[in-house]
């Protein structure tokens, strides 16, 4: 079957992925918050961004390999952290990190996964980077911080624009509970679903098991869909948080979530080593500016490396954020879009897309390299 006559676009993976995961699995999965306006901001936002396209420039063979954070990589974008991920589609930390380690690129694991560290470790290669919701418990914090190093991770995530619980409503009309179960309502929509169903029962229900080895002892009932065992852990993170951090992880040190200049300057002044920029796609507060609207003036507050997610929907959207400023670029929705629609086959799939319409974009504007992307923008 070739694939990319059939899904050559992430729309068309998404209409195939909203069939084949139950329906509230793709509530958790799409939605953001409040009316969902920040996350259609992100998108009107990365469509105002325009290139110039060149005419005589001859024969363009676009280079679309980079460096970052001292380490080669043959594209410039990676696997972001999505929480539960092993609910959206079974198994989708490992299938992941997989891909990550046999195609090169960064697999970024989230706290709240489904799997511990130590299961991801042996899958990922030397592409491991961990993405921490801060521990309130120094104890806690310094063990996950050692888990994740023992296991091979060699680039830590602070997460520091989740303080609380966002309201997600579509996630919870949608039904899901946490930690999540199967209701009447919900198994008839897996009924629905029978590739979903099959590797979910060959997995057993996901769970936050990172979480849950810390969590033992506390005696909770059912949360919000919002909410789960890792609000009872973490705080909402401060400067001397990040500090405490900088002088306890060997590695790479990233903050993300930043769409404050001033924010990215004191960073960098602490020791940090690559900012995030992110508004979380629109899923955690709904009165934001589009993510990439503010990219700019993070990139003129500080000589650290940024990257950048929010609202990416192809190599286009990739080279956008490229050429305002950002040097590598992150994804993790498009990511399970692709495996519920094409299960293990997705990531590359999606991969290949990427690839294909960086370089058929870049031969448009008369690219050839990244770093002539900023010379292409047309000023607005």
């Amino acid at each position: 079957m070739d694939l990319h006559a059939r899904y050559p676009a992430l729309s068309d993976l998404k209409a195939r992925a909203r069939r084949r995961i139950p329906h509230f699995v793709w509530e958790y999965l799409d939605s953001a918050t409040g009316a969902e306006a920040t996350a259609r901001r992100n998108r009107a936002a990365l469509d105002r961004v325009l290139l110039c396209p060149a005419a005589l420039r001859g024969e363009v063979a676009p280079d679309v390999s980079c460096r970052f954070l001292e380490r080669d990589y043959p594209v410039p974008f990676g696997i972001a952290p999505v929480g539960m991920s092993g609910l959206i589609w079974p198994e989708a930390e490992v299938i992941l990190a997989r891909h990550g380690a046999k195609a090169g690129i960064p697999y970024c694991l989230s706290t709240v996964a489904t799997m511990v560290p130590e299961a991801i470790g042996p899958k990922m290669g030397d592409q491991g980077w961990f993405q921490m919701y801060p521990p309130k418990s120094a104890d806690i914090r310094d063990d996950m911080l050692a888990r994740a190093k023992a296991a091979g991770f060699h680039t830590l995530v602070l997460t520091v624009d989740v303080p609380a619980a966002s309201r997600r409503e579509r996630q919870t009309r949608g039904g899901l509970v946490q930690p999540p179960r199967l209701t009447p309502r919900l198994l008839a929509q897996v009924a629905c679903c029978p590739a979903w169903a099959l590797g979910i029962q060959a997995t057993g229900m996901p769970r936050m098991r990172l979480m849950d080895s810390y969590a033992e002892d506390l005696k909770v009932g059912p949360l919000p869909s919002t909410a789960h065992m890792g609000y009872l852990l973490r705080a909402a993170p401060d400067w001397d948080y990040v500090s405490a951090l900088r002088d306890r992880w060997d590695g790479a040190f990233v903050v993300k979530g930043v769409t404050e200049p001033e924010v990215a300057a004191r960073a960098e002044a602490l020791g940090v080593d690559a900012i995030w920029v992110s508004n979380h796609a629109g899923r955690q507060f709904d009165g934001a500016p589009g993510a990439i609207d503010t990219l700019s003036t993070v990139r003129a507050a500080t000589t650290l490396p940024l990257i950048f997610d929010s609202g990416i929907e192809g190599g286009l959207d990739i080279l956008r954020a490229l050429a305002l400023g950002a040097d590598f670029v992150m994804m993790g929705r498009a990511w399970h879009y692709a495996l519920g629609a094409l299960g293990r086959d997705g990531p590359a799939h999606w991969h290949d897309v990427l690839v294909k319409d960086m370089e058929s974009n870049m031969a448009q504007i008369g690219a050839r390299h990244l770093a002539d992307l900023p010379g292409r923008l047309v000023d607005s």
